[in-house]
């Protein structure tokens, strides 16, 4: 059995072609697709997090308003880069969408990767300390925002509050038990992964990772996802962790599935860089008749290891249409491959 849920990158842009020609049309949509998802039978709804771009942005407003609208689907991100966030004011953030979704919030956070703009966590007003990377600015938010969510209290109170105080120091509010259970690292490396399952948070790989290897994508991504989890064994937590793989997948069941996909283009690995030292591998899509679908996915060894997959969708291809790539994926593939 495996969790699926969608995640989408919220993409819109004024095109005739596109379903989504506005950020209103997203952010609306975005709360469809997770309705109609549910209703499926999907378990979780997932949400890309980008700065500066036509796509999803700051998640929190979104995450609330699917919480309300929806009653058991999962609900999370896929990733927020850190390097932009003040820790403390997204605790409250997450505290309070959490307690709106009822306890389903499942937030996944990052370092970041490259965005549109040159450093625009600047803009955000934030500075890595001297001697320090963005990407460790990225990770030291990522550990304060794990922290404050202990629940415990840090902050000495006023002797003259405007109202009546709890004894001792003081925590931020709302706080919403567990949520802390349900962090997610997005790491792009292997010692990324190992320093998240020391901390204690869950693991999501997407489709993209350091090249560390050569090898093919999956089976990098496998051995990321066994390191990991021994890494979590050693730490010695009390709970089992959870691991989430991200993948393009699409059945080809009807001539808009053919003609959205069925070039036959999405059969290999490709290996680039992400900035100027780092090189990387992008996974693969995968795009087939039901049968073959099922017969490679059953090879992708990082799918095996993983608890959780979601399935990414052309958001701009509009509600009804992703709508049924989900369900060709539930229908005709999960139950063959064990995952329903």
């Amino acid at each position: 059995m495996k969790t699926i849920g969608f995640l989408s990158f919220g993409h819109w842009t004024p095109s005739p072609q596109s379903q989504t020609r506005s950020a209103g049309d997203t952010l609306l949509q975005s709360i469809d697709l997770a309705i109609a998802a549910e209703e499926l039978g999907a378990d979780g709804a997932y949400f890309r997090v980008h700065h500066f771009a036509r796509q999803l942005a700051s998640p929190f407003p979104l995450l609330a308003a699917v919480g309300a609208r929806t009653s058991r689907i999962e609900i999370g991100t896929g990733v927020i880069d850190m390097r932009y966030e003040n820790p403390l004011y997204m605790a409250e953030d997450a505290g309070s969408a959490d307690l709106i979704a009822g306890g389903r919030l499942q937030l996944g956070i990052s370092r970041g990767s490259p965005e549109q703009v040159i450093d625009g966590w600047r803009y955000f007003g934030y500075e890595p300390a001297e001697g320090q990377s963005d990407a460790d600015m990225g990770r030291k938010h990522a550990e304060v925002f794990f922290d404050l969510l202990r629940g415990q209290g840090f902050a000495k109170p006023s002797p003259r509050p405007m109202f009546p105080n709890p004894p001792g120091l003081l925590r931020l509010e709302p706080y919403s038990e567990g949520l802390r259970e349900r962090i997610w690292w997005g790491a792009g490396s292997n010692a990324t992964a190992i320093w998240a399952a020391k901390l204690g948070m869950n693991l999501q790989s997407s489709t993209l990772k350091n090249d560390e290897s050569g090898e093919p994508f999956h089976i990098q991504q496998a051995k990321q996802i066994r390191a990991y989890r021994e890494a979590w064994k050693e730490a010695g937590h009390a709970r089992e962790p959870r691991v989430s793989v991200s993948r393009s997948i699409f059945a080809l069941v009807d001539d808009r599935d053919r003609a959205y996909f069925g070039g036959g283009n999405q059969g290999d690995d490709q290996v680039g860089f992400i900035d100027d030292n780092t090189r990387a591998i992008f996974g693969r899509s995968y795009a087939a008749e039901p049968d073959k679908l099922i017969q490679e996915l059953a090879q992708d060894e990082a799918i095996t290891e993983a608890d959780t997959l979601l399935l990414t969708v052309p958001n701009q291809l509009g509600v009804a249409y992703n709508a049924h790539v989900i369900e060709m994926i539930l229908k005709h593939v999960a139950p063959a491959l064990g995952w329903r």
